[in-house]
């Protein structure tokens, strides 16, 4: 009993150590991809609802070289159809809509019966795409809002994709309706219900609905989002850019994106979702729980706004946003109540690195990234990388052009570098490489490594 002290300060140290050195390895792996792959953005990572981890790297703004902070609001894109859920259900709770409403009793207009709210939520609706028929129908000169959008699907008329319920498919579309939803129920725009309703009870202080070319209005602290152009060789505003013009026509629209928040907020609200008390138990569980198969080979179901599935490290709940200039990532292990949360406004890999992030923390193995070194080899060297090789239910071919390597897929064709007789990787910047071992028996083991993350796959033909 004299020593019990003693142990429970060498167990401390212990404890303190291998937090320093997790820290350590986060803050390397995340310098790393910042120098070498272009990653700019926020981090958080957080354990039992408190952040044991946090970074900011790169600028808010490129062209007046404002530095990220652990403050600065971010668009969320696609995750914001979680903050929509919520306010769907915060309706159902005060009995002023059901899960089986019919999506025709708000809008008679819609040539689209059999569609529920639910179907809305869970991605089941079968609806046609918006920002297909906006791409193609409407004045890009002009802001369309979400009434634009709903009149441009009436009049079209365009069919169905499937049989509502039949099967899962995204949609933005549902989500944008949802919002719509939520207007016509509670008789306030779309960003006041959302500031009364969810982000004031939730203390979420720097979240807000915000479209920035549609507002009169600017956000302090705001990450712009860039894109880089090859053939200018920097960063730039999407605006200006001729096949990014959607990010003006359609940024009217919301429901679907147009929340935008910090990674402390974000915290705030996995807390909330997780155990919560912004609506009844039942609700918060439904919306957290599988509705719909969305990914039949990874067995990830969807929710109401959230993904659901396991990877090496668990159960988890996730979801990711993209936009021209954001990439955003959040996940949540709730078995060991871990969270990680990425935000890029240069559309950084927020999801393969907060993957990456993940092995960390769980002590899973992980390659740190490096510079590569290019090596010429002849083609005899060249063919034993070719072939086809399948991961995760996905075929990668690798074909050999004189004496250029390349992986091919419908449309699309990119070209890998050799390291060595063992190993290749993408030219790009991206953090993408494959390595060939030979085994003490003659065989080979082929692997993908994503962002340090090493993934065996298997030769299918070749």
């Amino acid at each position: 009993m004299k020593n019990l002290p003693i142990l429970i300060i060498i167990l401390l140290i212990v404890s303190c150590s291998k937090k320093v050195n997790m820290g350590n390895e986060l803050s390397t792996f995340l310098t790393r991809q910042h120098d070498l792959y272009n990653f700019n953005g926020n981090v958080l990572i957080a354990e039992n609802g408190k952040v044991v981890y946090r970074n900011s790297l790169g600028y808010a703004n490129y062209y007046s070289k404002q530095k990220l902070n652990d403050s600065t609001i971010f668009e969320l894109a696609s995750i914001t159809k979680q903050f929509t859920a919520m306010g769907i259900l915060i309706l159902i709770e005060k009995g002023r809509l059901n899960l089986s409403d019919s999506l025709r009793s708000f809008f008679p207009q819609l040539p689209y019966s059999g569609i529920s709210i639910k179907h809305l939520l869970t991605h089941t609706s079968g609806l046609p795409d918006y920002m297909d028929i906006m791409a193609k129908k409407w004045d890009h000169s002009k802001i369309a809002y979400n009434n634009d959008m709903i009149s441009l699907l009436a009049s079209e008329n365009l069919p169905k994709h499937f049989h509502p319920g039949e099967k899962w498919e995204y949609s933005n579309t549902g989500y944008a309706l949802l919002a719509s939803i939520i207007e016509k129920v509670s008789g306030k725009s779309y960003k006041e219900f959302m500031a009364e309703s969810v982000f004031k009870p939730l203390k979420l202080h720097n979240t807000f609905v915000y479209t920035r070319r549609a507002s009169t209005e600017s956000l302090p602290n705001y990450a712009y989002g860039f894109v880089f152009i090859d053939s200018l060789k920097q960063y730039i505003l999407p605006d200006s850019v001729p096949e990014l013009d959607y990010v003006y026509y359609l940024d009217g629209l919301q429901g679907d994106g147009c929340v935008n928040s910090t990674t402390g907020d974000l915290l705030k609200w996995t807390v909330a979702l997780t155990k919560g008390k912004i609506v009844k138990d039942e609700l918060r569980m439904k919306m957290i729980s599988p509705h719909a198969l969305a990914d039949t080979v990874k067995k990830v179901s969807y929710g109401f706004g959230i993904m659901l599935g396991k990877d090496v490290n668990g159960d988890y709940m996730a979801h990711s946003g993209g936009w021209a200039g954001y990439s955003t990532y959040m996940i949540h292990y709730p078995d060991y109540n871990r969270t990680i949360i990425v935000l890029s406004n240069n559309m950084s890999a927020s999801t393969q690195i907060a993957n990456s992030l993940s092995h960390i923390i769980f002590g899973q193995e992980l390659i740190m990234p490096y510079e590569h070194t290019n090596i010429n080899l002849d083609t005899t060297a060249l063919d034993k990388f070719t072939g086809t090789y399948k991961i995760n239910g996905t075929n990668y071919k690798f074909i050999r052009e004189k004496t250029k390597l390349y992986r091919v897929s419908p449309g699309s064709q990119v070209e890998f570098l050799t390291e060595s007789e063992t190993k290749i990787f993408l030219k790009d910047k991206f953090d993408l490489q494959y390595e060939f071992i030979k085994e003490p028996d003659g065989g080979t083991k082929y692997y993908r490594i994503v962002y340090g993350v090493k993934e065996e796959m298997v030769k299918v033909d070749g």
